[in-house]
């Protein structure tokens, strides 16, 4: 078989893999396991919160950067090319932090705050890396392993098997070209580190912390 022929496959596998696992499908999809355990495993308010926070950290964020893509301010949906990121990066932070205020004003479980709280501080470090340091760190990888860590903490070592998934979201950011295997790296170290102030509490139980589970906003 000739090079194409093993290379084509491969990268078919990375371009889907980076878009179904792509970052705005964590954070669309965390919130419900959070919300389920922080509402006391109620259906109704898990759906009213994961669908409030999906809007502002996942759904306003993409609209802004689908439609950026479209009129060629930057290079795809995920913005490729890091030179245009500042914009992209601002919009999500932007959208997170109101989304939180509404949060807060709500009365939302302090697991969801802190959850939102864990995205800014990661979507911060991320942009100051990104911005003032001009190195392209991977939000797939950052808001895949945030999740990954936050689901293991709340629900325990049966979470990790999803670990794979984030790993294959990495994996495709490399294979594509999008990112060097260092920055996939750095941006699990910054999910792991950069929400370090973040609490999550159990329903019935201890609070558990998200320091080690810091998510991001949208937009790699």
């Amino acid at each position: 078989m000739t090079a194409t022929g093993t290379t084509e496959p491969r990268r078919l596998l990375a371009a889907v893999a980076s878009n179904v696992f792509g970052p705005e499908v964590w954070v669309v999809t965390l919130p419900l396991a959070v919300g389920w355990r922080a509402t006391g495993e109620r259906i109704w308010p898990t759906l009213g919160w994961s669908l409030w926070i999906a809007v502002f950290a996942a759904v306003i964020p993409m609209v802004v950067m689908v439609r950026g893509a479209r009129r060629g301010q930057w290079e795809g949906r995920y913005v490729d090319n890091r030179e245009a990121r500042l914009v992209p990066f601002l919009v999500c932070m932007g959208s997170v932090l109101l989304g939180s205020v509404g949060l807060w004003l709500g009365r939302a479980p302090g697991a969801l705050i802190a959850l939102a709280a864990a995205m800014l501080a990661t979507l911060a470090v991320c942009l100051y890396i990104t911005v003032a340091r001009r190195w392209k760190i991977s939000l797939h990888s950052a808001v895949a392993t945030g999740a990954v860590a936050i689901l293991t903490v709340l629900y325990g070592p049966w979470a990790a098997l999803v670990a794979p998934l984030a790993a294959l979201s990495a994996w495709s950011r490399v294979v594509l070209g999008k990112h060097t295997v260092a920055q996939v790296f750095a941006g699990a170290a910054v999910a792991v580190l950069a929400g370090g102030g973040a609490v999550l509490e159990r329903p019935g139980g201890p609070a558990v912390s998200a320091s080690r589970a810091g998510a991001a906003g949208v937009a790699a």
